[in-house]
């Protein structure tokens, strides 16, 4: 995104041409609430929305949205962290215009954790389910703090959670690409998706740094604190 400035409230926009990336609903700064709140709580403040099918998939009615998003989030045992997620996301990506979905990719079992092959089998299901043209990969305790870190796709990877509290929102190290993370289903193709063999946290986006490089890409970040994350305790 350039250095456009944000549109106007009264900006009217049609409804049979793009969304335009700087809306007026993006006001900045996000009012993050990490209360303990259940998924039914979460069904029951979203059911006014007629609009929202299942998996979450909304599409704006008033612009033709930029980008099909497919959400994919890792996950085991953070049945807390969930409902929290989607009470931050679901607002945000309806303030930016896009049309968007969820998947819950869950590893059963009690061997460990293996991240990076949960999102290849959620790119794989996503993919069956509609034609998704972005794919945002997503840690299931990362909430943005700024509503104006577009969750669209772009020439280049983005790396979006920049800023992390628990890093004490410093970039860890030049080469690092975890928590969240988007690539056009172009781009995930070019790389062959993420490596199946990390087993545990960690390791995973380091190899996937080297495979967008490898592929001939950079990875773009947002500007500024745009990309300030919060950790769910």
């Amino acid at each position: 995104i350039g250095q456009a400035a944000f549109l106007p409230e009264n900006f009217t926009y049609s409804p049979h041409r793009p969304c335009p990336e700087k809306l007026p609903f993006m006001r900045g700064l996000i009012n993050i609430n990490v209360s303990e709140i259940s998924l039914d709580e979460i069904h029951q403040l979203f059911s006014k929305d007629t609009d929202i099918r299942p998996g979450g998939h909304w599409r704006p009615k008033d612009c033709i949205p930029r980008w099909k998003v497919a959400v994919l989030i890792p996950f085991r045992n953070r049945h807390e962290h969930l409902p929290i997620f989607f009470r931050h996301l679901i607002p945000m990506l309806q303030n930016q215009r896009l049309e968007f979905a969820f998947y819950v990719i869950e590893q059963s079992g009690t061997q460990t954790f293996n991240r990076a092959m949960l999102f290849n089998v959620g790119f794989k299901e996503a993919m069956k389910d509609y034609n998704w043209d972005c794919v945002i990969f997503h840690d299931v305790d990362h909430i943005p703090e700024n509503d104006r870190n577009y969750y669209g796709c772009g020439e280049m990877p983005r790396h979006f959670a920049t800023k992390l509290d628990k890093y004490m929102y410093i970039l860890p190290y030049n080469e690092f690409f975890g928590g969240v993370s988007g690539l056009t289903v172009k781009q995930f193709k070019k790389i062959n998706g993420f490596p199946n063999a990390f087993w545990g946290w960690g390791g995973e986006d380091d190899d996937l740094w080297n495979r967008v490089h490898y592929a001939g890409y950079n990875v773009s970040r947002p500007e500024g604190n745009l990309g300030k994350y919060k950790s769910i305790p």
